[in-house]
């Protein structure tokens, strides 16, 4: 691995210089006019002969070049160390995790999100050498934590995964299974696997045609449901009461299994019906060791030698100077 810069995306800061540019043309610009306006020309020069458009400039071009230095400094520019870069083997896989309300329904105990969450644990527990990535969906879909092999945040990331973390309430598989995909390398073409957590409430006609897409770039999709089909009444964690419609009368959440079945077997995936944790867990394992492992290096755990501290004083440096650059010529005795 070669030299690189961690946050990239700070570099659209340095957008900034050519505004600052403009504006210290139109200072100057200003300056001139008001020269001009105050009458004569002559006697106005000779009144600030003292100044020195060459130190003021100077001062300008010192003040820029420190902002480059501070945001190329932010940037983190670093080389990895040799001797610490450890290389494992594994998968990316990207669990999607359905928080719509439906989830909190009680035909699994304590609760469809609470049994769906540890299942998930369990499954990170199996699952070591992998990268995982989390998408929480309800009416909308967000990528909650991107591929990483530190599995202690991606445990903290699921437990505290709730129907409150997204407004907008319903069931878009599609949504879901598009930003699980983002979360991936577009330039692998394999060893990729979606887990789909979901009761399938809501009918999302286009998740079938994402699925397609998501098989012709090789991702495997694995789907779990959630729930039965007798279904069951939402209660309200917060009131413990059950959830009504418009009309006051009880509803009543029931799994859609066939759409999680067609979505698995369209990417050669398998469906998994949670009941037990222990059974689902290995279900899902048998048919992910059926992707190729791959080596790849961990960048978590790799040591770094950062070079931001070099660019801090170098921007320091400048800031400091530049304090100490008077904008009037030295008097000469």
């Amino acid at each position: 691995m070669s030299y690189q810069f961690e946050n990239t995306y700070f570099f659209w800061l340095l957008a900034a210089i050519p505004v600052f540019i403009f504006l210290f043309y139109l200072l100057l610009r200003w300056k001139r006019k008001t020269i001009q306006r105050i009458g004569d020309v002559r006697l106005v020069k000779e009144l600030i002969k003292g100044f020195s458009p060459r130190l003021f400039t100077m001062k300008f071009t010192m003040l820029s070049l420190a902002f480059a230095a501070g945001v190329v400094a932010v940037t983190n520019f670093r080389k990895p160390g040799d001797a610490d870069s450890i290389t494992r083997k594994g998968i990316d896989v990207v669990i999607a995790l359905d928080v719509s309300k439906s989830m909190y329904a009680v035909d699994l105990q304590p609760s469809r999100l609470e049994r769906a969450k540890q299942m998930i644990l369990k499954l990170m527990d199996e699952m070591p050498d992998d990268r995982i990535g989390l998408v929480l969906f309800a009416g909308r879909a967000y990528l909650q934590m991107p591929l990483t092999t530190d599995h202690g945040a991606a445990r903290l990331f699921v437990t505290s995964a709730s129907p409150d973390a997204i407004a907008m309430q319903g069931t878009v598989i599609a949504d879901a299974l598009q930003m699980s995909a983002n979360a991936f390398n577009a330039k692998e073409r394999r060893y990729k696997s979606v887990i789909l957590i979901s009761d399938g409430e809501d009918h999302d006609a286009n998740a079938l045609i994402k699925s397609g897409e998501l098989a012709d770039q090789g991702v495997m999709i694995n789907t779990v449901g959630v729930g039965s089909s007798e279904g069951s009444q939402i209660i309200d964690p917060a009131t413990g009461e059950s959830k009504k419609d418009a009309m006051g009368n009880t509803v009543i959440t029931k799994l859609n299994e066939d759409e999680l079945k067609q979505i698995a077997q369209k990417t050669n995936g398998v469906y998994v019906h949670l009941q037990g944790t222990d059974e689902t867990v290995s279900a899902l394992m048998k048919q992910l060791s059926q992707i190729d492992r791959k080596a790849y290096g961990d960048v978590s755990l790799t040591n770094f030698k950062t070079y931001y501290s070099w660019f801090a004083g170098f921007m320091f440096v400048l800031l400091l100077a530049e304090n100490f650059i008077p904008e009037r010529k030295k008097k000469i005795a």
